[in-house]
């Protein structure tokens, strides 16, 4: 079999806003890495060469000062920029950050967003699925699911997609979920009670170039229809499900065997620097990450 390119596509645009600013991204690893540095670490293992990154132009120096110049000596990085519209303050979402990606993707590509950490399964089991053609035509994309109960935050509710797949296990559709935490009664989000065995989407995602052409169809309807609103956002999940449910698309549901981590609350970033030290200690990182 010929050797597929594999471009990461890391979305960062709205990490100034996330994080009060690019500078204060905080370190989970123990010589001051960041957990976009072992997506990176683990996707080059996986057989990645490349990393797309998507950031907004005014936080590019500062983006390149406390991040970038951590990547680009371990794999070719391209930046891409994520404008606002007219009379927009942020961007217009994940679905057109991907779609903002287009002209530096080369063919195969995972998109992932830059400040959750998903584990070397995920970009592992990826990479093996791509490669099988696209039987009838139809394009055949894949979204990484995490058990429900491997991605909550102990300070606080989460919101989660929720996914569903058919006979073939391939993907179904995707239901947002709000108010998901752990209670005295177990999980549940809001007032419906959850196994914790769902499998959610963490924006972990694989697609083929012919996904460009549906975004910007998908983009240009959402525009005409919400581009008034300058609170809207364009997600990639929604655009996705859309492609999916009108026989647009085929989804295949992979599952990790990792345990997702983010850090959604303050609090969250001495569990994420426990989980990353645990990795450690069991030798999935070196302590040095880039040795």
């Amino acid at each position: 079999m010929p050797h597929l390119t594999q471009d990461l596509v890391i979305l960062a645009a709205g990490m100034g806003s996330r994080f009060g600013g690019v500078k204060q991204v905080q370190p989970v690893g123990p010589a001051g890495e960041l957990i976009v540095e072992y997506s990176v670490f683990d996707a080059r293992r996986a057989g990645f060469d490349r990393a797309v990154l998507v950031i907004r132009r005014e936080i590019e120096a500062d983006f390149r000062a406390a991040i970038g110049r951590r990547l680009e000596s371990k794999i070719d990085v391209h930046y891409v920029f994520q404008e606002p519209g007219p009379d927009r303050a942020k961007p217009w979402g994940t679905g057109h950050a991907v779609l903002t990606a287009q002209p530096s993707v080369r063919g195969n590509f995972a998109a992932i967003n830059a400040d959750d950490y998903y584990g070397p399964s995920a970009f592992a089991t990826l990479a093996s699925w791509w490669g099988r053609g696209s039987p009838g035509g139809i394009p055949e994309y894949a979204l990484v699911g995490y058990r429900l109960a491997e991605t909550l935050s102990e300070h606080g509710a989460v919101s989660r997609g929720v996914c569903a797949t058919d006979a073939a296990g391939r993907l179904h559709s995707i239901t947002e979920m709000t108010r998901i935490e752990h209670g005295a009664g177990g999980i549940r989000a809001g007032d419906q009670p959850l196994t914790g065995d769902e499998i959610v989407s963490m924006n972990f995602w694989g697609f083929t170039a012919e996904i460009f052409p549906q975004l910007d169809r998908l983009f240009s309807a959402f525009v005409r229809e919400r581009g008034a609103d300058p609170k809207s956002e364009f997600y990639l999940p929604t655009a996705v499900d859309l492609l999916n449910a009108d026989g647009s698309a085929r989804v295949t549901l992979l599952r990790s065997s990792d345990r997702w981590f983010g850090v959604t609350y303050r609090d969250d970033l001495a569990s994420a620097q426990r989980e990353m030290a645990q990795r450690i200690a069991a030798g999935v990182y070196p302590a040095a990450l880039w040795g």
